[in-house]
């Protein structure tokens, strides 16, 4: 039986010495896990010691750390997800991706809130965790292979009717700055290339079973609190749509507002892109759907793609930001090329954001003749999707200009004398919400830890009506910059809460709801403003963390293209007025705006003054 001050953790870290080929358990932190929850903002706290500016990221030194948080694993409703964290070598910053699926609760379930690994193998080896039992196996049969030919290898390995798997393709194995971590075929540790940093260690895959109960305060009550929250989900209006359309069910709202990316982020309307939505997506290709552990929403797509030069059994379908990045960022309104080149990505194992953008920016250079069909091997025509085709499996091996294409678009900017057109933040390129429709985005993305990411803040939720009325996050006109960067800022540090109990974006329940189930879990009497205090700690602690890799202030900062007004779509040529929410949102935080350093005052108010001694 879990004593009283463990509920909601396993209590074990397996720590994997790569190097040595050692497997060794050690506590979890409890006394770091009651000031930081678990997940990203757990593994935030262990990691801090180890990121420095000494460490590469493609290094053996550079650690990996998968950490699970509190509800994970246990009767929480959307509670599949888990964090994985490093030094990312495309931004050479904080590194940092939530995966939804299986593999979390099972690692739980087998024993474990994280795997804390580091050093380099001599040969291609995977990590098997079946049951509690940790093992290093041979995996020289399984590298070079795609995502889904290593799971039918190691199918053939395990004698195991069930169990879950992370792997990388080729892309970790070539080292591609964006490669991501896959689970099942199509959930992804995406962005920041942790896939690369897999790779370099030689390591190409885990595997996890698990059969035993996460130890929770109150398992019945739990329960008893869980019915009622998914009978609403299943009514919600979001988390309806996302049900029958996918993330996909984005595509029109956001096209009319302006907020999704066309033309590499310099043309404001699509007028075909109703070809490439969810809708039509679930009226013509649509053949079953998936989820995640413990989830009612089942949000992903199965689709079958049954004639053509595209054609394709059944497969993951593409979610939003791959329909954006893949389609609309270089005109392309085909959805069967949409499905094939996302299908493509997630079997090589790479980030379907990065990629896009970083072939959208060859698009656009080309075009600018900055770019020659000399260089790329093809011509890249604004609506054509044969060369995203051409060029996905290049980039995973680093064939030809693949190879260029695999550093990102901020090296691809310096290469070709282009960094100002470059649409990046920190180096991580910007998902698929744009800054000047959804004004309060551009202090999401400038301050994100992470970098251009949508994931850091939320504010393209808050701005379309999912506000915290409790919390004070919360804005009634999308395009206005007056208390939008503090607006940011509290939803950044909900975020932070979220990415570390963790849990699922999509549900709706409250945050009264999320609280008691936090306070059943772990058998504590916290409150949502003593959430929302470790939420400011942690993004604090991120920032620490980036203070330590080579941040300046001067990187929380937008992209030009993004600040230029669009003459066309629903942005009506306004841009935000980054200077003005930064301004704001660092006085809030009270952070030096010159330094980007926390004050003195703002370390000890979340609990940081002490974290060096």
């Amino acid at each position: 039986m879990a004593k009283k001050d463990s509920y909601g953790y396993t209590g074990k870290i397996l720590n994997v010495d790569l190097t040595t080929g050692t497997l060794k358990d050690s506590p979890t932190p409890l006394d770091w896990a009651r000031q930081y929850i678990g997940g990203a903002g757990l593994a935030a706290r262990m990691l801090y010691p180890l990121l420095t500016e000494k460490i590469e990221p493609l290094g053996p030194d550079n650690p990996l750390l998968l950490m699970a948080g509190p509800f994970v694993g246990t009767a929480v409703p959307s509670s599949g997800r888990m964090a994985i964290c490093t030094r990312s070598p495309l931004t050479r910053l904080w590194g940092e991706s939530d995966i939804g699926g299986y593999f979390g609760a099972e690692m739980r379930q087998a024993g474990y809130d994280g795997i804390f690994i580091k050093g380099r193998a001599e040969k291609p080896i995977y990590l098997s965790l079946l049951f509690g039992k940790a093992e290093l196996k041979d995996a020289n049969h399984i590298w070079s292979h795609t995502i889904s030919a290593t799971q039918r290898l190691l199918r053939k390995d395990i004698d195991e009717k069930r169990f879950f798997t992370l792997s990388i393709g080729p892309a970790g194995e070539n080292l591609v700055k964006y490669a991501n971590i896959m689970s099942e075929g199509a959930r992804a540790a995406g962005r920041m290339g942790l896939g690369a940093v897999m790779g370099s260690k030689n390591l190409k895959a885990m595997i996890v079973v698990g059969d035993q109960p996460v130890p929770v305060a109150n398992h019945d009550a739990i329960v008893e609190l869980a019915r009622p929250v998914n009978k609403i989900m299943m009514k919600d209006f979001m988390p309806d749509c996302y049900r029958i359309m996918g993330t996909a069910t984005a595509v029109g709202p956001a096209q009319e507002i302006g907020a999704m990316p066309n033309k590499y982020f310099t043309q404001g309307e699509f007028p075909t892109h109703d070809n490439i939505s969810g809708a039509t997506m679930s009226e013509t290709r649509l053949v079953g759907f998936d989820g995640c552990h413990r989830c009612p929403i089942q949000c992903g797509r199965i689709v079958k793609v049954s004639e053509g030069k595209f054609k394709l059994p059944r497969v993951n379908g593409p979610e939003y930001e791959t329909i954006g990045a893949l389609g609309s960022m270089m005109l392309i309104d085909d959805l069967d090329a949409v499905i094939k080149a996302g299908y493509l990505c997630d079997d090589l194992g790479l980030d379907t954001i990065s990629t896009g953008n970083s072939i959208g920016f060859a698009y656009y250079l080309m075009d600018q003749n900055k770019l020659t069909f000399k260089e790329v091997g093809m011509n890249l025509v604004w609506g054509d999707p044969e060369p995203v085709i051409k060029l996905i499996p290049k980039i995973a091996y680093r064939e030809g200009f693949g190879a260029i294409l695999a550093e990102g678009t901020r090296s691809m900017g310096e290469r070709y004398d282009a960094a100002d057109l470059a649409v990046h933040v920190k180096g991580l390129e910007v998902s698929c919400w744009d800054p000047r429709a959804l004004f309060g985005m551009a202090t999401s993305y400038a301050t994100s830890p992470r970098g251009g990411t949508h994931l850091d803040g939320d504010m393209y939720m808050v701005l379309q009506g999912q506000v915290i009325m409790e919390l004070g996050i919360d804005a009634d006109d999308p395009q206005t910059d007056e208390g939008m960067g503090e607006v940011a800022a509290k939803s950044q540090s909900w975020r932070q809460v979220s990415n570390s109990l963790i849990m699922c974006q999509f549900p709706t329940y409250s945050v009264d709801e999320i609280t008691q189930f936090f306070n059943l879990v772990v058998g504590r009497n916290t409150t949502p403003q003593e959430l929302m205090h470790i939420g400011d700690r942690i993004i604090t602690l991120k920032r620490l963390i980036n203070l330590n890799l080579g941040f300046k202030s001067e990187d929380d900062s937008l992209p030009s293209l993004l600040l230029q007004p669009l003459p066309d779509g629903g942005t009506n040529g306004m841009v935000p007025n980054l200077e003005k929410q930064l301004n704001d949102y660092y006085a809030y935080r009270d952070w030096d705006r010159k330094t980007g350093l926390p004050s003195a005052a703002a370390l000890k108010k979340v609990g940081l003054a002490d974290l060096d001694k």
